[in-house]
């Protein structure tokens, strides 16, 4: 019998110019895109870590199937369907429970080093909770976990604003359903933020933690001075 619980990553294939553009200047678009490959590769390494479930890769452009087909065998593979963001994870979330999964998972792809013990946290929250969240420090969310689909939380929520968090628990709320809270992380988007995983990685060990990333920064000329 397949896993009843589900684990998703939300992907873009790599592509200069169409990648954490955010990040160019001072990367140059084929930096930004090479290192999005990295976060990607090491997102998978930290999803295999987490047992019992069932990976998925929800990828974005249609084309790219065979690149994520080659980059990830094992794992299953569903394309995005949707306008917006919350259209999107809708989407994704909605065939999994359609598939006969009993609580589904599904988080960014611009986080290298969350730890997988959050994402196992999630499906055990997911036990007594209607909804389990992963907060971002920007006001966004690392991760969300249903255990049916709630379509609301989703599309009625503008996306890539500092109040996506707080609008989805306050549609919780109004709704009745209950939320878990993991622990906070945070998405790399800005300069600021690369700064921040270069001076993480390089106190964590090296023993299988974002070595994708981890080889990036330190053989890729990238830092800029601050000022």
């Amino acid at each position: 019998m397949p896993p009843s619980r589900a684990l998703l990553v939300v992907a873009k294939r790599p592509s200069p110019g169409q990648t954490k553009t955010r990040l160019c200047p001072p990367l140059t678009p084929a930096q930004a895109a090479d290192l999005y490959d990295c976060f990607l590769r090491d997102t998978l390494d930290t999803m295999r870590k987490v047992p019992g479930v069932k990976y998925m890769i929800g990828y974005l452009p249609e084309a790219s199937r065979g690149y994520f087909r080659q980059l990830a065998p094992d794992m299953e593979l569903i394309c995005q369907n949707g306008k917006s963001l919350g259209e999107r994870l809708d989407h994704l979330l909605t065939e999994m429970f359609v598939g006969g999964s009993q609580c589904a998972v599904v988080m960014d792809s611009d986080s290298p080093t969350l730890p997988a013990g959050y994402i196992a946290q999630a499906f055990d929250c997911l036990t007594d909770a209607d909804v389990v969240l992963g907060p971002t420090r920007d006001g966004g969310y690392y991760l969300i976990g249903l255990k049916q689909p709630q379509p609301h939380l989703l599309r009625q929520v503008k996306m890539s604003t500092p109040h996506v968090l707080t609008d989805t628990l306050a549609l919780a709320e109004a709704t009745g359903l209950s939320v878990a809270l993991l622990p906070p992380w945070y998405d790399v988007d800005t300069i600021a933020d690369l700064y921040q995983l270069d001076r993480e990685i390089a106190g964590l060990n090296t023993n299988g933690n974002a070595d994708a990333t981890r080889h990036w920064l330190a053989h890729t000329e990238w830092h800029i001075p601050r000022i």
